[in-house]
């Protein structure tokens, strides 16, 4: 049995061991998740499960990014991704690559700059 808490403890230690496991990293296809890895639910909640499995998938019908569903969960990028890796192993969600902005990686639209070049000399 542990002493009592000191007020420097971080609160919520405990819970994240017993929600993780004890696990404390996710590992396998999980191993690459990061926050803008976008969420979406293959199955729905069935009996049994984690609270916090139930709550994932109900809240990923929709893609959700890994950053958005820890804000909602209130859970710590660590301990979000070892549930995630449960679920992902289990096939319940599915995890995306997020949807890249149109022209990223192509650097600035010359004709573009030249325009407003253009325009700034006019003035």
């Amino acid at each position: 049995m542990s002493g009592p808490r000191r007020p420097t403890d971080p609160p919520g230690l405990e819970r994240y061991y017993v929600l993780t496991g004890g696990r404390s990293g996710p590992g396998g296809s999980a191993s690459t998740l990061d926050v803008a890895t976008l969420i979406i639910s293959c199955a729905a909640a069935e009996p049994g499960l984690q609270h916090e499995h139930e709550e994932i998938l109900r809240r990923c019908r929709d893609p959700l990014s890994v950053a958005e569903l820890g804000a909602h969960l209130g859970l710590p990028f660590n301990i979000l991704a070892v549930l995630l890796a449960d679920l992902l192993d289990a096939g319940r969600v599915e995890a995306r690559d997020p949807i890249p902005a149109s022209g990223a990686g192509r650097g600035p639209d010359l004709a573009l700059l030249e325009e407003v070049l253009s325009g700034l000399q006019r003035l």
